[in-house]
């Protein structure tokens, strides 16, 4: 990933973090281009430091559009739904 990628990632990422909420899909689609497995990767890596710096809504909101965009891209495997059920025995 070139240096120069990279920033591109951080901007769009900074735009998301501004942009109203519920905006946030067209934020992404107005840069097709730069939704990839680097820019979930740089995400993940924005939300760990906001986690260590006590911003947990940042952390949140990003780890929240990271897994997503992994999932649309086929990144990130669907599990299905697991039946958290336990049956008493007695």
């Amino acid at each position: 990933m070139t240096e120069q990628r990279q920033q591109l990632y951080f901007n769009l990422i900074d735009e998301l973090l501004k942009c109203p909420n519920g905006q946030e899909p067209e934020v992404l689609e107005s840069k097709p281009e730069l939704i990839d497995s680097g820019l979930v990767e740089t995400m993940l890596q924005v939300a760990t430091m906001f986690a260590h710096e006590g911003n947990q809504d940042g952390a949140q909101f990003l780890f929240f559009v990271g897994r997503e965009l992994a999932k649309q891209l086929g990144l990130y495997p669907e599990v299905p739904e697991v039946s958290t059920e336990v049956s008493n025995k007695e």
